[in-house]
């Protein structure tokens, strides 16, 4: 992979949030912030986003919920949900339906989130090669298949 700069996605109600977490990450990587899921599925569609970042608690939907919806269209990001409550079940069900990567409490500290981000983008990596070479080993697949057919046609 060549040195381009990680886009992260950071999803927060808490505007301060946001603007803390851009003010802190922006010269390392390239920080994308939505105030709620309507504006974060946007910037999703509209960018290669390599990590997601959401706060649990946001009115509308929660993190959850908005890592649930949106894994049909943008399955490929890898998801980390931010919490200030210690609740179970919101990890649970972030693990079970969101397909989560990490779970870390608010408030995040800087040197953990930079290491989770880097663990993220690791996998991140590892899957979009995996995913390159079966879409690869499928049309060699294919290739073979159409020469048996036509030997066998012949």
């Amino acid at each position: 992979m060549t040195n381009k700069k990680i886009n992260i996605l950071y999803v927060d109600d808490e505007v301060n949030n946001l603007v803390s977490f851009k003010a802190t990450f922006r010269i390392k990587y390239n920080v994308f912030t939505a105030e709620g899921a309507a504006e974060a599925t946007t910037i999703l569609n509209d960018n290669d986003i390599n990590i997601i970042i959401t706060d649990q608690r946001m009115p509308g939907m929660t993190g959850v919920e908005f890592l649930e919806s949106i894994l049909k269209d943008h399955p490929d990001p890898i998801r980390i949900l931010l919490t200030g409550y210690a609740d179970m079940n919101a990890v649970i069900d972030a693990v079970n339906k969101g397909k989560i990567f990490h779970y870390l409490s608010k408030p995040w500290n800087e040197e953990e989130l930079d290491m989770t981000i880097g663990r993220a983008f690791e996998v991140y990596n590892k899957r979009m090669a995996e995913k390159e070479l079966n879409d690869k080993l499928t049309i060699s697949n294919e290739q073979l298949e159409f020469l048996l057919r036509q030997k066998l046609l012949s």
